[in-house]
């Protein structure tokens, strides 16, 4: 038996929104994937995701307490054969994400006379916006605040979201008779079953107005621009989204708004390559610096350190320093700075030196032609 949606979550059954909320964040920071290294996280992580979805939903939650758990999934597994899709779980991650119903709803409403088509006239939260933000490889490295600017849909501020003016007639609507819904009732393999949908005339109000809102056109919605601070933590990586609660599209019917996903772009500098947390850097060095081993300063993220070229280096060697690369979000310690050194053979030779490096390889018995190149002739003893 799998563990059901209150254990995943670590809430009692009667916890409230909030409550189920603050445990979703906790669990879902917990196990997410580039967070957790535990071998199951990426389950867990889809199991508290699927915990918060029906527990946060009143209709899908009333379902699973009345079927219970065992019940419910195996009803959620019918529904996504039935309809092909992900059943009512969904997938997404702690930043943003979310799944539709599948085929669930025609199951529900055979037993219960309820799902989506249900009344909509209680308080609904507005929906989420995306928007992305792009920030340089130094500010993920240290993390920093930006200010975002948006185009967002806002209550409108001349009828206060209702869509009509304060002093509007108000008429009962003559489709459902005011109920703000139209009743039905179908037979069904339990019986008869009575199902109440929005009333579309309406909208689920109940009266209809005489006039519209000018400013908005009914909609009780304008778009307005918003500039929002964005907190952005150090090692952060693209593609990962920041959740901004209430600061997305206004709900209804007293509703709050809904949240504000930032989706991060990192952009690369040229000194360095990330691959995840550990940073990559090309750094040049002469020959005598590979032949008798040089102390030479190489660049970080938080200033140039000095690292030690051994003796008898060969180009294309890797050298680590450790707690040189990103800092691991929402983790202790750093990634390591890999540095791959590459020796320049110099273009252009005064007499003194070219006569030097001559004697050099002559002393290692190598016959030098001038006119080849001396270069040439010393990369084949090497």
């Amino acid at each position: 038996m799998s563990e059901d949606f209150y254990s995943v979550l670590g809430v009692s059954q009667d916890a409230g929104e909030e409550e189920i909320k603050q445990a979703y964040r906790e669990k879902a920071s917990e196990y997410h994937p580039d967070v957790s290294d535990a071998p199951d996280a990426e389950e867990k992580f889809k199991q508290v995701q699927k915990a918060k979805e029906v527990l946060l939903d009143d209709e899908k939650r009333r379902m699973y307490d009345q079927m219970g758990h065992e019940r419910f999934e195996q009803a959620d597994k019918r529904g996504a054969t039935d309809s092909g899709a992900g059943g009512m779980g969904g997938q997404g991650n702690p930043f943003g994400g979310g799944g539709g119903a599948g085929g669930m709803n025609d199951i529900f409403e055979q037993f219960f006379g309820g799902g989506s088509g249900g009344s909509q006239t209680g308080p609904r939260q507005g929906a989420d916006l995306k928007t992305r933000l792009n920030i340089d490889l130094e500010d993920a490295y240290e993390g920093v605040t930006k200010q975002l600017t948006i185009s967002r849909p806002e209550r409108c501020p001349d009828c206060d979201g209702a869509g009509h003016p304060p002093d509007a007639d108000a008429n009962t609507c003559t489709a459902c008779n005011g109920q703000g819904q139209q009743t039905t009732v179908r037979q069904t393999p339990l019986g008869r079953v009575q199902q109440a949908q929005t009333c579309r005339q309406c909208d689920g109000e109940g009266t209809i107005y005489s006039e519209t809102c000018s400013t908005c056109r009914g909609e009780g919605q304008v778009r307005e621009e918003a500039t929002i601070q964005v907190d952005v933590p150090a090692g952060i990586h693209s593609g990962q989204t920041l959740r901004m609660e209430r600061e997305g599209a206004p709900g209804e019917n007293g509703g709050p708004k809904g949240d504000l996903l930032v989706e991060i772009q990192v952009e690369d500098i040229e000194a360095f390559e990330r691959d995840g947390d550990d940073l990559q850097h090309r750094l040049a060095i002469s020959f005598p610096q590979a032949v008798f081993g040089d102390t030479v300063e190489v660049p970080t993220l938080d200033g140039p350190v000095e690292m030690d070229i051994p003796a008898g280096t060969q180009s294309g060697e890797t050298f680590r320093l450790r707690d040189e690369g990103m800092p691991r979000l929402q983790r202790r310690g750093y990634g390591n700075l890999f540095v791959k050194v590459q020796v320049v053979t110099p273009e252009n030779l005064n007499e003194e030196q070219r006569e030097a490096l001559e004697a050099f390889a002559e002393a290692g018995g190598e016959e030098i032609d001038v006119e080849q190149g001396f270069f040439e002739k010393l990369k084949s003893s090497f």
